[in-house]
């Protein structure tokens, strides 16, 4: 490094070292205080400052005093309704200040609270209730009678309660004092109780909840609280459900827990996003990656750029996004970050590294102990020696990541958690994997980790299949197509092909101005070996999503290439033409044949 590189790279790790250190200030009094939840967090900023704005929104807006009133009430209703500690109750609501107040009260008094997809339907939303077992289901008027009718398949009978204004609940809240819980209504809530169930996003099957104990709620929003520097003025704007942990629970969690406000949206608009951040005078927001994709792509705001952010924190966000996101809509930093709901290590990229999703520094690693170990595509796991153990990936060398599980008292950081479900929690964990006995949490997410030591997300386990006899990573494919002229967005995926052995990649692509399936094929047949190009491209107006902006890959891949299911224009390598041709009637006949060579 020269002196010049030097100079500037020194005061950046003492501004990195500064984070760190501040967020373990934050944490390291959890375990100290382990009485103290959110919701008595809450309590205390609204001792020290009423009036101050704790959650805002168009609908409904709650000073840190009324947000304190709110949840007290939520919280005595449940003791007076004769919910026990530790029994479910499941919240079916979009986003909203009072989605948080609720959680907060019934939390505080023990209720575990099941924070369910409000988008779910039909068979999805009673399995997500089932998992729960609540006693019974809180829902907004719009969506009770989808709750109602999933309720009425659940083993155990739950009823529904109406939220909102003019129902019985909101008549029984309204009748009980605001004033602060005792102690017996408490019930000796601490941070070792379980406090929510959240569910995975269930982008590869049904979605599972996960239990969260106070003690995470308390660690994320300290650990982001510390790492943002969060103070009283900062404004965060959170458009990212809050039936999920990073929308709901890091972004307020991190806020209320310094002071701060956060503005909730009721959901994600692409064109009015820059409108809101601008009028509420946000300084900070929460992002998912392909957030920032379609803000990227949206055409110009006149108030793009006439923000005060400071920072723009998430996870999820690529290369090439990210550069082209910060230098049109002027963002100062970008805090990217990497963790999952059941996860117990993250990961952080406090020095804006394009593209990395984190490093841990060398005096922390005690507190992250993550490992990357050489996967088997073939088997779908972590790949065994000789001796039964796996091995540690080289730098450079993409493997899955993994974290060990710690069963010792005084390591409560380091623990699994797990599911509702016994069987799925088993099926997470890894065992004797560098020595007899040892126990390491499987993330499913292949990465690879630089000299630098910084870690670079590849893809999810079960994202790569094999074609001719070799894996093909669809990460890497779908970033070859997004490379070529007219490709807005694209995922890549396998699909099974009649009379052929393994699965051939096909393209879902979202296409913009100078879109041409034959260029478009003469430059893939450059970037990519035979065996990775696809054989079928898709062409969509939007990729399907989950609610955290992830594709739905298996909802592409089980709709394959079939006429009878897609509307949208289906196109097939042509080995003749040597470039991609419409999938025609005919066409499709000869593949089903096997008459067509691949």
């Amino acid at each position: 490094m020269d002196t010049a590189s030097a100079a500037i790279a020194a005061p950046q790790a003492e501004s990195v070292n500064k984070a760190w250190l501040r967020a373990l200030a934050r944490t390291a009094a959890i375990d100290r205080a382990p009485e103290r939840v959110l919701a008595q967090v809450v309590e205390a900023q609204a001792q020290a400052r009423p009036d101050a704005p704790a959650l805002l929104s168009d609908e409904l807006s709650l000073t840190y005093g009324e947000l304190a009133r709110l949840a007290r009430r939520y919280g005595r209703w449940a003791v007076t309704r004769g919910l026990g500690k530790g029994e479910r109750v499941a919240l079916v609501a979009h986003n909203s200040p009072e989605y948080l107040a609720i959680w907060l009260g019934l939390s505080a008094v023990g209720v575990v609270v099941a924070l369910v997809n409000a988008n779910l339907r039909g068979a999805a939303l009673t399995h997500s209730l089932s998992a729960a077992a609540p006693r019974l289901i809180l829902a907004t008027p719009e969506l009770a009678a989808a709750a109602s009718q999933a309720a009425a398949q659940l083993p155990a009978p739950a009823p529904v309660l109406r939220i909102g204004p003019g129902g019985k609940l909101a008549e029984a809240l309204a009748d009980l004092a605001d004033d602060p819980l005792g102690a017996a209504e408490r019930r000796g809530v601490t941070v070792r109780d379980p406090a929510l169930l959240i569910y995975t996003s269930g982008t590869t099957g049904w979605p599972k909840a996960a239990w969260v104990s106070h003690r995470r709620v308390m660690s994320w929003s300290g650990w982001f609280a510390g790492l943002l520097d969060v103070s009283p003025g900062h404004r965060l704007y959170d458009c990212l459900p809050m039936h999920h942990s990073v929308g709901g629970v890091v972004a307020t969690g991190a806020l209320l827990t310094a002071g701060g406000s956060v503005v909730v949206a009721r959901k994600f608009s692409a064109g009015r996003f820059w409108d809101d951040v601008v009028r509420w005078d946000c300084t900070m927001f929460q992002y998912i990656g392909e957030l920032c994709r379609y803000l990227t792509n949206a055409p110009p705001s006149p108030v793009e750029r006439r923000h005060r952010l400071q920072i723009a924190c998430g996870n999820g966000l690529s290369e090439p996004v990210w550069r082209a996101f910060q230098e049109r809509f002027a963002i100062p930093r970008i805090v990217e970050f990497y963790a999952a709901t059941e996860g117990n290590f993250s990961l952080f990229n406090l020095e804006g590294e394009p593209g990395a999703i984190g490093r841990i520094p060398s005096f922390m690693a005690h507190r992250f102990p993550a490992a990357l170990v050489a996967f088997d595509a073939e088997t779908g796991a972590p790949s065994r020696g000789a001796d039964g153990r796996c091995r540690r990936c080289a730098p450079g060398e993409a493997g899955e990541a993994i974290g060990r599980i710690s069963a010792a008292a005084g390591d409560p950081a380091h623990r699994f958690e797990g599911y509702t479900n016994a069987a799925e929690t088993e099926k997470k964990i890894l065992r004797d994997v560098f020595e007899p006995g040892d126990a390491w949490l499987r993330t499913g997410d292949l990465m690879r980790q630089d000299r630098r030591g910084f870690f670079r997300f590849v893809e999810r386990v079960g994202d790569t299949f094999r074609w001719k006899g070799e894996n093909v990573s669809t990460a890497e494919v779908a970033a070859a197509i997004e490379a070529c002229p007219g490709i807005e967005s694209a995922a890549v995926y396998g699909v099974g092909v009649p009379h052929a052995d393994g699965r051939a990649g096909m393209a879902a692509v979202v296409a913009g101005a100078g879109f041409d399936p034959v260029r478009l094929h003469a430059q893939l047949a450059e970037a990519l070996p035979p065996y990775a190009r696809p054989l079928f491209l898709r062409v969509m107006r939007a990729l399907p999503a989950t609610e955290t902006f992830k594709v739905a890959h298996a909802r592409l891949a089980a709709e394959g290439f079939d006429l009878e299911r897609i509307a949208d224009p289906l196109y097939v390598a042509d080995p003749v033409a040597g470039a991609y041709a419409p999938l025609d009637a005919a066409r499709f006949g000869r593949i089903a044949a096997g008459e067509w060579r691949f």
